[in-house]
């Protein structure tokens, strides 16, 4: 049956990802339509955004709500359009800066842990890294249950030069290719289990956050980078990398954690819509 829906699927989804950008956008306007009509996830992003936002207005709020769904409409066919882009597409689309800094790193012979949240678009962001910086890129992930659907995944996250691991096995591949240069890269905004999490204060709620970017950057004591993604118009995007820390052995406990949530958390008050809002991030309590 999971062959069946793939191969049903498959060819409308190649088909979109073959559409010229200024078709891709007309598509997206008309799921946008759609997708408020069907009231998807419109409580969870009405709820996640008072809640982060308690100054804001209710007219406020809706603004960014309706900014969000278009964002999203548009994030999802961007990511098809991964399927097909060139490399001169993904470069001209999400511009890298400042990468000789990164490569001095490289030269070095050092490794690094990328962290990014949600925000933009950070599939983008892998291929443009990918194609701009000397390291290897390796992006951790969750695998997808449907083979089929993971196979497509995988093709289109690695097509310009990209690795990834699934999250279990991440250590395991980190020991394994100590001797490499690379760039393992963390969407560390995801919901934490509150058993395993450090709770902080983000987006003015109680938040739990995995704590395990920041326990391996540690043991290995590559330098944190974080990378922010604008977005400087629509399908336009920047990638903009900052160092968090050179040598984090030296840091104290959550010290990592704690940079990660307030550099993402300044960034999303910039532009707010062009954060996942449709995620229940915070359907977790702290147990006290």
């Amino acid at each position: 049956m999971q062959a069946f829906w793939f191969y049903l699927v498959y060819p409308l989804l190649y088909l979109i990802s073959c559409l010229p950008f200024w078709m891709l956008y007309g598509l997206s306007d008309f799921f946008c339509i759609l997708l408020k009509l069907s009231g998807y996830r419109k409580t969870v992003v009405l709820n996640n955004l008072r809640n982060s936002f308690p100054y804001k207005n209710e007219k406020e709020i809706k603004e960014i709500s309706n900014r969000f769904f278009q964002y999203l409409c548009d994030l999802i066919l961007e990511t098809l359009k991964t399927m097909t882009m060139s490399s001169g597409q993904a470069q001209k689309r999400c511009v890298f800066h400042n990468p000789e800094w990164l490569n001095e790193i490289y030269a070095e012979g050092k490794s690094i842990i990328v962290l990014m949240g949600h925000y933009g678009n950070w599939e983008w962001a892998g291929p443009a890294f990918s194609l701009s910086t000397k390291f290897q890129l390796v992006v951790i992930y969750r695998p997808l249950s449907n083979p089929y659907f993971e196979k497509m995944t995988v093709g289109m996250r690695t097509r310009h030069g990209t690795k990834i691991t699934a999250v279990n096995s991440t250590l395991r591949d980190m020991v394994a290719n100590r001797k490499s240069i690379t760039a393992t890269a963390f969407i560390a905004d995801q919901t934490a289990t509150p058993e395993n999490a450090y709770w902080t204060e983000f987006l003015n709620q109680d938040t739990a956050i995995f704590t395990g970017p920041e326990k391996l950057a540690k043991k290995f004591d590559y330098p944190v980078v974080y990378m922010n993604v604008k977005r400087t118009k629509r399908g336009c995007y920047e990638v903009f990398p900052e160092l968090l820390f050179l040598h984090p052995k030296e840091t104290k406990e959550n010290e990592i954690l704690d940079a990660f949530t307030k550099r993402l958390e300044k960034e999303i008050n910039i532009d707010p819509s062009i954060w996942l809002w449709s995620h229940r991030r915070w359907k977790h309590k702290r147990n006290y």
